[in-house]
């Protein structure tokens, strides 16, 4: 292909500028000269490659650079790392190279990044153990973190260029880990497009469906926050505020969410829009400003006081400040207001890094302790936790990337932020490991309670210790913080380490007496036989006098008897008899780009009829599975175990029948069930397997169980039966 490079030159060289005149951070001549020098080395470095697109790969260094600046707003030093984030692992420039003409510091940032760049390329089963190495560069520079977030956003941005399976598998990943980073670090808006776009590729039917209605419905939001705006300013002008007023839809990953958790249609989300006003204010009147432009919107609307939210007063653990109410709007239609400052909504939007703009005057910098509270937090987990599985890590990490959270007082009267649903025994953790771990009670607000209980906002904690008291394996029933979690099994796993080698022992000198070999395969026919899951259970078992030698002796055996009967089967069994027995149905499913026709059956925590888009997982071992793209584990699956995933397609999707179950609701009325089953069983000629209905005051609730041929028959049958007078929401479970 010929490029226009001429062309080419001017556009990069417009990028840069670009780049430079919008930067977030005020630079200076120096820091200017920094990003220049790191421009220059990129530009050398990628001059000869491109990227699947076509278009010159120096423009994705740039792209990344100007997100770095601008959305998440760090400072030069990040900039120029985003501009040579791939110069180490795309060209001849080495580490040392940059370290001499850049420092350590820069030299360190792009190493890291490419470390993680690495990670991500392999398709090996060490996918999750990659994560925890890229969470271990938090406890290094979390700017590799935020820099590599930007690389992911754009790489998201332009993903249409990827091939589909690809496609699923970087979304897969962005969903599970990039997008709780980003809600963590405070990029809120970051976070909500990662995770968008993450919908986008992995349930694109979905996203398109809400996003036409989003589109459908924008003019009447926009003159809706007309409406609003004009009204509130008025009473606003008349205090001599200075502020602005956005509308603004909310994130479609959001709206789906709130459409899953509360099992309602996109009409009845109400409230997938809000209204955000914004502020100036100085240090001092900062919290007053808020409450008074609270009390005049409560003046002029009714609000919803259980959806009230205050997170001025107390911020979250991200450095996250606003005012969210709910009122009842101009419409007669709920919608959600946040009230802020101009400070508050550069943290909101750009996160940890806007904190340091602010770092005088405003809280005594209580939020960046905090943040780096919290970064503490998660390399101790890290560090005590190498003994547990990565996915567990991840699981841990991530409940304290997403989670909600419980302020609550310590005796001296300080606060203490922890994850909604956290207990006495994981405050006590908290405040130290060594008080955790000998916690016998609690007192809270003076009362005595057990270490269990569960706290609330606002609740004051005394701890109860006793030098003898040590954790037990059901405090890992009710803990949630990952802090606790991690010392509780650390503590057990080596109280369980001494007593699965002294149960190893036992059980080696037990074999010897019973005339059996101490190998591996004697102990894995010993653990099957005694139908324990691991070896280590085995050794535990012998230990704690649970078997003893009689159990081996039944072994041994039982043994002898089966090889007997193994060796009269063969000789009178026919070979058939061997060969595993084959769906009727494999040929609906081919797998791979060969379509290679494979044993297969139907995951259970989905429901896959044919016309559905699918994917095969390989499972450990029950063969492949067949899962819906739409299955809540997909995300799961593809980021941990993208190598387990096959493609898959139907090949003979009329053949087959599949049972699924339809939610249908609306207004009662004579003849309503005729009107049903006139559609299921006359024009749609389906079979009906069940159907339950009941009325209550007027409104009908029912569940119907079908076998739907395919797809376009169930789609069909959803179109007719929302066209019967009554009948408001029709869903399949």
């Amino acid at each position: 292909m010929i490029y226009d490079l001429e062309k080419e030159n001017k556009e990069i060289l417009a990028r840069y500028k670009d780049l430079i005149n919008n930067t977030y951070r005020t630079l200076d001549e120096e820091q200017n000269k920094l990003i220049r020098k790191a421009f220059d080395i990129a530009l050398d470095a990628h001059k000869d490659q491109r990227r699947k697109t076509g278009e010159p790969y120096i423009y994705h260094p740039i792209e990344v650079a100007k997100i770095v600046a601008n959305e998440v707003g760090l400072g030069a030093t990040s900039i120029a790392c985003a501009l040579l984030h791939d110069v180490i692992e795309d060209s001849e420039y080495t580490y040392e190279d940059l370290e001499k003409i850049f420092g350590k510091t820069i030299a360190d940032i792009v190493s890291g990044l490419t470390k993680i760049s690495v990670m991500n390329q392999q398709n090996i089963s060490v996918q999750s153990e990659n994560y925890r190495k890229l969470l271990l560069t938090l406890s290094e520079d979390f700017r590799v973190i935020l820099i590599k977030i930007a690389d992911r956003l754009h790489n998201m941005r332009t993903l249409d260029s990827m091939h589909p399976v690809k496609q699923k598998k970087i979304a897969s990943e962005t969903a599970y880990i990039y997008a709780p980073l980003a809600h963590r670090f405070g990029l809120y808006s970051i976070k909500s497009e990662l995770e968008d776009l993450s919908l986008k590729y992995n349930n694109p039917d979905v996203y398109q469906e809400i996003l036409g209605k989003l589109e459908t419905a924008k003019e009447g939001r926009e003159k809706y926050v007309e409406e609003f705006t004009k009204e509130v300013s008025e009473q606003l002008q008349e205090e001599n505020l200075n502020f602005t007023i956005k509308g603004r839809a909310k994130a479609i990953s959001s709206i789906y969410r709130k459409m899953q958790k509360q099992n309602v249609t996109f009409e009845e989300v109400y409230d997938n829009y809000a209204i955000r006003i914004i502020y100036k204010s100085d240090p001092r009147n900062e919290k007053f400003l808020a409450w008074k432009i609270y009390s005049i919107v409560t003046d002029l609307y009714q609000s919803n006081p259980s959806r009230m939210r205050d997170w001025i007063s107390q911020p979250r653990s991200t450095g996250y400040e606003s005012l969210h109410l709910t009122v009842m709007g101009p419409d007669k239609k709920w919608i959600e207001v946040q009230i802020r400052s101009e400070r508050m909504n550069e943290i909101a939007e750009k996160g940890v890094a806007a904190h340091y703009k602010y770092k005088e005057g405003y809280r005594k910098n209580t939020d960046d302790q905090r943040f780096e509270n919290w970064v503490t937090e998660i390399r101790d987990v890290l560090e005590q936790q190498q003994n547990l599985s990565t996915s567990e890590l991840l699981d841990n990490i991530k409940l304290n990337l997403y989670s909600k959270e419980v302020f609550v007082f310590t005796p001296k009267g300080e606060i203490k932020i922890l994850p909604t649903g956290a207990t006495a025994l994981d405050f006590a953790f908290s405040v130290h490991s060594d008080l955790g771990t000998k916690c016998l009670g609690a007192k809270i607000n003076g009362k005595l309670v057990p270490i269990s209980y569960v706290l609330q906002n606002g609740d004051q904690i005394d701890i109860l210790s006793s030098q003898n008291q040590k954790p037990k394996p059901d405090w890992l029933d009710f803990v949630v913080t990952s802090k606790a979690k991690s010392k509780i099994k650390n503590i057990l796993n080596s109280e369980k380490n001494i007593n699965t080698s002294e149960g190893k022992e036992i059980l080696q000198r037990k074999m010897r007496h019973a005339k059996l070999n101490f190998s591996d395969e004697e102990i894995n026919g010993l653990q099957k036989s005694l139908n324990l899951k691991t070896s280590q259970d085995l050794f535990l078992g012998f230990q704690n006098g649970t078997f003893d030698i009689g159990d081996i002796k039944r072994y041994a055996d039982g043994k002898s008897i089966l090889s007997n009967l193994f060796q009269r089967f063969r000789k009178t069994s026919n070979k058939e008899d061997f060969i595993e027995k084959v769906d009727s149905n494999l040929d609906m499913i081919v797998f791979g780009k060969d379509e290679e026709k494979l044993n297969y059956s139907f995951a259970k925590c989905c429901t896959v009829i044919p016309g559905d888009k699918i994917f095969g997982f390989i499972t450990i071992s029950d063969g492949i599975k067949i899962h819906n793209d739409s299955c809540p584990n997909a995300i799961n699956l593809r980021a941990n175990y993208d190598y387990r995933v096959l493609q898959a397609k139907w090949v003979n999707a009329e053949s087959f029948k599949n049972r699924i179950k339809i939610e249908i609701e609306g207004l009662d009325r004579i003849g309503m069930i005729n009107d049903i089953t006139a559609v299921i069983s006359g024009s749609m000629n389906m079979d009906m397997k069940s159907m339950s209905i009941s009325s209550n005051d007027g409104i009908f609730t029912g569940n119907i169980n079908l076998e739907v041929k395919n797809k376009s028959q169930l789609e069909e049958t959803f179109k007719q039966l929302k066209g019967i007078n009554g009948v408001s929401k029709v869903k399949r479970t």
